[in-house]
């Protein structure tokens, strides 16, 4: 049997100026173009960190919920944050059916990490989820 040697890059690996377009276009093309991805890069760098801090957050949130036994999922909030970010991106002229997707991809990760620290803060105190759904 072959073994593959898979290589997933990781940040030291990074090269900004990879592509596979830098022998089809002209230099100037290709530093501008270079240029611009800087940018993007420097927007994706600061979207994970954010997204990290968001998560933070969520984890808090998280963390009361199962102290006090609320459910993971908050479906009223939820409707108004995705109303709220699609009026909001609008107005920064991004689609908005994306950006109710992007959020509604983060809300399903929050919501599956609640879950967990539900199950996890029954597990430490010796309930059963089904058993404090009862009382």
């Amino acid at each position: 049997m072959t073994q593959h040697n898979l290589h997933t890059p990781d940040a030291d690996d990074y090269d900004p100026s990879a592509s596979s377009l830098a022998d089809q276009v002209d230099q100037s093309v290709m530093a501008e173009l270079l240029s611009i991805r800087s940018s993007i890069d420097n927007i994706d760098a600061t979207l994970v960190y954010l997204l990290a801090e968001r998560f933070k957050a969520t984890q808090k949130v998280g963390f009361l919920k199962a102290a006090h036994r609320l459910p993971a999922g908050d479906p009223g909030r939820e409707a108004a944050q995705i109303a709220r970010l699609r009026r909001l991106a609008e107005d920064a002229h991004l689609d908005p059916a994306f950006a109710e997707k992007f959020l509604s991809f983060i809300i399903g990760e929050v919501i599956r990490h609640h879950e967990a620290i539900a199950e996890d803060h029954e597990a430490a105190s010796g309930q059963h989820p089904q058993a404090s759904a009862l009382a």
